[in-house]
């Protein structure tokens, strides 16, 4: 039986999920929270080995695929449809943050932040738009869930590129609402504030991450089952009810 922190009850019974960047943090918590609910879940990531113990845990698959690649997840969608059927409920979580002061950053993280921040949930959206629209066809629910950022709202010293990537995936998940709202799939953000996460462990810049984790302990972060229980809440609401934008924040962030 799928275990879960959860204590608010779901009714996802009969969906099948997709959750990327799911060996971690959020994408984890998520999966989790999902499965708990009674959705099948296929959990996506580039480290094969987490997603693999993850999806034993949920009783998904680990369907390993790179975001950056629509190739990829063209393979990863084609996978998921002859293994559980027709995703209805597409998780698009996968990011990176990697801050720096714009005049030393590393041109090499912005790209990343680019690619993976926005090229990815491009990619994502494209690989299952087509099932996505073929649930709501048949009477839906049918999400596309986008996980931002409170930074597409405030920008933090150091952290312009990566506030403009998660700028870019709020303007996104408008287009793709006006554009897919009509045809019954709801689209929706999830914007966290400062959450339990692996973000930022990776940044070349040493001050960047000091200056992070201390903006961890002073303001406390909420763990990802917070922002999993936010998404899950959204995507059980009724067919004819869209959730369209949604900011979760420790207390203390304000």
């Amino acid at each position: 039986m799928t275990q879960s922190n959860s204590n608010i009850s779901h009714d996802l019974a009969g969906r099948i999920a997709v959750v990327t960047g799911a060996s971690s943090g959020i994408g984890a918590a998520t999966a989790r929270t999902l499965a708990a609910s009674g959705a099948r879940v296929a959990v996506l990531a580039r480290r094969t080995d987490r997603i693999e113990v993850l999806a034993k845990e949920i009783d998904g698959i680990a369907v390993p695929a790179d975001v950056t690649d629509p190739a990829s997840l063209a393979r990863a969608a084609d996978t998921i449809r002859a293994e559980l059927g027709r995703p209805d409920l597409v998780v698009a979580n996968a990011g990176v943050m990697l801050g720096a002061p714009f005049a030393t950053a590393e041109p090499v993280e912005w790209s990343a932040m680019v690619d993976t921040n926005v090229g990815g949930l491009l990619n994502t959206g494209k690989a299952f738009v087509d099932d996505l629209i073929a649930a709501a066809a048949d009477g839906g629910p049918a999400d596309l869930v986008h996980v931002g950022s409170v930074a597409s709202h405030e920008v933090f010293p150091g952290y312009a590129v990566y506030s403009a990537t998660k700028a870019g995936v709020a303007a996104l998940t408008r287009g793709l609402r006006r554009e897919l709202g009509p045809r019954g799939v709801r689209v929706r953000a999830i914007e966290p504030g400062v959450t339990e996460s692996e973000l930022g462990d990776t940044m070349l810049d040493v001050e960047g991450r000091e200056t992070l984790a201390q903006i961890r302990r002073e303001i406390g972060p909420i763990p990802a089952s917070d922002i999993a229980e936010a998404i899950a809440w959204s995507a059980a609401a009724p067919a004819r009810v869209n959730v369209a934008q949604l900011i979760v924040l420790p207390t203390a962030q304000g």
